[in-house]
């Protein structure tokens, strides 16, 4: 697997696929180095299982004790990165997010702390090793990929949501799980835009 060239993933003006490739590889080493369970979800997830799109972020969960989130802040430095160490501690309490910024390429990663429902739990020990970037990466899967991408456009980002949970479906057809997908569109209450991105897929009975 490798990572989708600059015109199909990273538009003009944005940060090249070689820098894009070292941010990964160095964000990468740092959750190693600090012993943080990981998974790449998001635009960047969804552009590996369906269609590329022009992104510059990179949306990773995170399960980190307090002490290992503090030893993966200390991963960057401030002459390099931006990142705030409150807000990624007020991040771990409340189960939401906080941001670094590769200050030389413009790269930004979202780390997203695992939340403790069942889905969020159940999606990351579904995760999965895949290549890319010339590391090896754990990648949500491509169904767990879908039905995050429809909760978000169940909160508003409707119409780019639903588009990527359709390239999804066109690239993977039969191969997806879709009795597992369904499961938890009932269960997360997510029918209407399940059934707007099959549609869009020409999935639609």
């Amino acid at each position: 697997m490798r990572l989708p060239s600059r015109t199909s993933c990273c538009g003009s003006g944005m940060a090249s696929g070689a820098s894009a490739e070292q941010t990964i590889r160095d964000v990468l080493r740092a959750l190693e180095a600090a012993g943080v369970p990981y998974m790449v979800t998001g635009s960047f997830a969804s552009a590996v299982h369906g269609a590329p799109r022009t992104t510059q972020d990179v949306d990773l969960v995170i399960a980190p004790s307090r002490d290992s989130l503090l030893e993966l802040l200390d991963q960057f430095p401030t002459t390099d990165y931006y990142v705030s160490r409150e807000m990624a501690l007020e991040a771990l309490q409340a189960e939401g997010l906080f941001n670094v910024i590769d200050l030389n390429t413009g790269w930004k990663i979202d780390f997203i702390l695992r939340k403790s429902r069942p889905f969020s739990l159940e999606e990351f020990t579904r995760r999965r090793p895949m290549e890319l970037v010339g590391s090896t990466l754990d990648i949500a899967s491509a169904e767990d990929v879908v039905i995050a991408k429809l909760e978000w456009a169940k909160l508003g980002e409707s119409s780019r949501q639903i588009e990527d949970v359709a390239g999804i479906l066109r690239t993977q057809g039969t191969d997806l799980d879709f009795e597992y997908i369904e499961r938890w569109v009932v269960k997360l209450a997510l029918t209407n835009e399940w059934n707007g991105a099959r549609k869009s897929a020409g999935l639609d009975d």
